[in-house]
């Protein structure tokens, strides 16, 4: 098998893994990764901005806020403005949520121990090592390095 196979392979091996991961964790605990993500943020904080959270959380702004409004509509969380500053807006969980958020968070370590059961803890660190090695070569790439919208595929 040459090289160029070999990289297709693994790339499309982690689309799959990707989309299938999200899918069943979705399924298993009931809401999205960026979902829990935030939400056991927000966990950890009494009260936060909510540019401060989608810095912290790293998913876009647009996100985050279709996340909080659906999260808000649910009773999970409370937005607001403080008087002393108008333009930051708030975010909060209410105290019935923290509960069950910190449920999700003992569910969530468990599909993580199954999702990587098998692998030694040197696995583990190689596996982390070559992934990162993956996400750091993936925020380096733009479309001018591929030849803008026109480009062929070399594969």
């Amino acid at each position: 098998m040459n090289a160029c196979s070999v990289r297709l392979q693994i790339f499309l091996q982690l689309q799959a893994v990707n989309k299938e991961l999200c899918s069943k964790f979705e399924s298993c605990l009931g809401a999205s990764p960026s979902r829990i993500e935030i939400l056991h943020y927000l966990l950890q904080y009494e009260e936060v901005t909510q540019s401060a959270l989608q810095g912290e959380v790293n998913i876009d702004a647009a996100a985050v806020t279709r996340h909080l409004k659906q999260l808000e509509a649910a009773g999970t969380i409370v937005r607001y403005k403080k008087a002393n500053d108008q333009r930051a807006t708030w975010v909060k969980l209410e105290e019935e949520a923290k509960r069950h958020i910190q449920q999700s968070f003992h569910e969530k370590s468990h599909f993580v121990d199954e999702t990587l059961a098998g692998f030694s803890d040197a696995e583990l660190e190689q596996f982390l090592q070559m992934l990162s090695k993956v996400s750091e070569n993936v925020s380096r790439v733009t479309k001018k390095q591929l030849g803008g919208e026109n480009h062929e595929p070399n594969v």
